[in-house]
């Protein structure tokens, strides 16, 4: 749905929906509140097909791409001349991703193709550990289930996005955090600092589509962000509401992307995507194991790091857990660059030529 197809009255009971989530998230102490409780409450309307003026719950994806470049920014301001000697120090973890990417893929799909006897194509790309866009369009051209592969590839995102905090905060009994991640602070801003950080997300953004960086939504305001804060521009980030208003606006988003999707489609895709994303995490967290102590990072950046969510929301999870973002979400574009470069190196040999696209 775009700005143009709004439905004011549909978009106000979602938007209400997210907001009543996140404050009985909030209530309850769940971690990231307003992005797991927004996903919760519309995501079960939407599956409950709630439509009380005749339309499914709806919201234009252009407003989650209004927020994506906060968190962008927020990235951004982790940047410090330090960071040059800790990138060094994650090469062992960078290079993991060479084996872990393409295990990761041949377990998940292996698990799918031996649990629910899909179709090749379908439980190749649906397992991609990374590329949502980019494993639906190469599905599509292979002759994959469309709707089976876009709702393994959603949900693998939902799993991560609600899963890891949750886990993470029955693991240690509390919202887990750490120094060298944290860039949410209570840093006074400016109307100049306002200024420069705005510009940082508007221009990151612009420049990040039109070099055709990865992710270049997320990944321009980073740099940029990066750039100004480590030529002392700016100080601080942006404030710790704006990042819980982008966990609103997201998990409202992703939410309502439930509502009209097929009930059988949905269960049979959940029921493939728990076994897949359980055994890919669990891979994850060997790796953590693994590398603890080696990259002088904690094992829930590591395992964070190595987990298959979205880029921007693993990276919004970790700026919210305060868990060393500029890490973690380094990782990330990496490990979506390379699931992409392996799947279609792989896709001969899985599907042969006349599939592979």
């Amino acid at each position: 749905m775009t700005f143009r197809d709004l439905h004011w009255p549909t978009v106000a009971l979602a938007s209400g929906l997210g907001i009543a989530g996140g404050l009985l998230a909030q209530i309850l102490g769940l971690p990231l509140p307003w992005l797991l409780g927004s996903l919760g409450a519309t995501a079960v309307a939407g599956i409950a097909r709630v439509a009380p003026f005749g339309r499914p719950l709806a919201l234009p994806e252009g407003l989650r791409l209004v927020f994506v470049p906060v968190i962008g920014v927020s990235i951004g301001a982790a940047v410090t001349p330090e960071l040059a000697d800790a990138i060094w120090a994650w090469l062992p973890s960078l290079a993991a991703l060479l084996v872990y990417i393409p295990l990761a893929h041949a377990l998940a799909y292996t698990l799918a193709r031996r649990a629910a006897g899909i179709d090749k194509a379908t439980a190749y790309y649906g397992t991609m550990p990374g590329g949502f866009i980019e494993s639906i369009a190469m599905g599509d051209a292979a002759g994959a289930d469309g709707a089976l592969l876009s709702t393994m590839q959603f949900l693998r995102l939902i799993l991560c996005i609600a899963g890891i905090p949750i886990g993470f905060t029955l693991l240690t009994g509390e919202t887990v955090g750490s120094a060298t991640g944290r860039v949410l602070g209570d840093v006074p801003l400016s109307p100049q600092d306002w200024a420069i950080l705005a510009a940082s997300g508007i221009v990151g953004a612009l420049a990040g589509r039109t070099l055709g960086l990865p992710a270049g939504i997320i990944s321009g305001p980073i740099l940029v962000s990066g750039l100004v804060h480590l030529v002392g521009w700016v100080e601080g980030g942006p404030p710790r509401w704006l990042i819980d208003l982008t966990q609103l606006v997201i998990g409202t988003t992703l939410g309502a992307r439930f509502a009209g999707r097929r009930s059988a489609t949905l269960l049979r895709g959940a029921a493939i995507t728990l076994v897949t994303v359980t055994a890919t995490l669990i891979l994850a967290a060997l790796v953590a194991l693994l590398l603890d102590g080696l990259v002088g990072e904690s094992w829930q950046a590591v395992f964070l790091a190595f987990a298959p969510g979205g880029l921007a929301e693993m990276s919004l999870v970790a700026l919210s857990l305060e868990i060393s973002v500029i890490y973690v979400t380094a990782h990330h574009i990496l490990r979506i660059i390379l699931s992409v470069i392996f799947a279609r190196a792989g896709a001969r040999w899985v599907l042969g030529d006349a599939r592979a696209p």
